[in-house]
Parts: C-alpha cells; sequence; structure tokens
C-alpha cells in the first residue's frame, strides 16, 4: 500500500460517473492522501497505515516545526483511491500496473482504511473507487510525503 500525503490549507473533490458530475465534498485545512493498494497487502497494513497517517506530525506548531498531525490541528481528511501509485516505469515510459490489487479486492482494502482513518474523530471526505475524479487543492508548504506499507 502507498499513501501520497499532501498538506493543504483547502480541496475539493467532484466525482464523474454516468456522463454527470457530482460534487462529493469540501475539506479546510488538513490532508489529501491518494491512496494506492497493491498486490500483497493485508489488513494489518491497512490498519498500520491508518493509525500513522492520523498521527503523521507534518503540521507546524507555535515554534514553527513539524510538530502537529490532522487530528492535533482538528483538520479534516481527504482520501482518493488512485491505482496508478503502484505504477511502475523501470522498463520504458509506458507505467505498467501490474502491481496494483485487483479493484474486487482493493475495493473492500480502500473502505477499511476510510472507516479507521473516520475513526480518528476526524472529518472525511472519501472518493468513489473506481470513477473519475477531480480533486481541486491548494497545498500547503508545499508538504507532500510518501508513505510505503
Amino acid at each position: 500500500m502507498k499513501l501520497l500525503v499532501q498538506r493543504v490549507t483547502g480541496a475539493r473533490l467532484d466525482v464523474e460517473q454516468d456522463g454527470r458530475r457530482e460534487h462529493m465534498g469540501t475539506i479546510g485545512p488538513g490532508l489529501v492522501v491518494y491512496t494506492g493498494i497493491e498486490k500483497g497487502d493485508a489488513s494489518v497494513v491497512v490498519e498500520t497505515l491508518a493509525a500513522k497517517l492520523t498521527t503523521l506530525r507534518i503540521f507546524e506548531d507555535e515554534q514553527g516545526k513539524m510538530n502537529r498531525s490532522v487530528v492535533d490541528i482538528g483538520g479534516s481528511v481527504m482520501v482518493i483511491p488512485n491505482f496508478t501509485l503502484a505504477g511502475n516505469t523501470r522498463k520504458g515510459t509506458r507505467p505498467s500496473f501490474d502491481n496494483a490489487m485487483a479493484p474486487a479486492q482493493a475495493r473492500p482494502m480502500f473502505e477499511m482504511f476510510v472507516r479507521l482513518v473516520a475513526g480518528s474523530g476526524r472529518p472525511v471526505v472519501p472518493g468513489v473507487f473506481g470513477a473519475s475524479m477531480f480533486i481541486n487543492q491548494e497545498n500547503a508548504g508545499p508538504v507532500s510525503i510518501l508513505i510505503n506499507g
């Protein structure tokens, strides 16, 4: 499992399905988390990364040090399923997605991840698995962290 975590001042999510575009939600200060689930990932990895995400100290304290988590600042989390994080470009210029978990197995793991993050008490706006999504976000810093499970 891979997470691309971005600290934001705000973000908006729209989803397009069946030719219709629908607004799914907006967050204020917090995290946008692109979530890639790979073959071999197990529920223990999902649990570990959800706990790590909600306690990841990438927000500044009074001294300007990255010492606060999204829970500490009362922030929100937008979780976006993104199989392209499993892309491999070692050979050639066209990514291979062979390492991405099949959708039938990845969807319940993504949903579990969203539930666990929501269990931190912070508002969560989830993306829609398998849909075309449009994310507008304002990165803060920028701070982008890649977490491998």
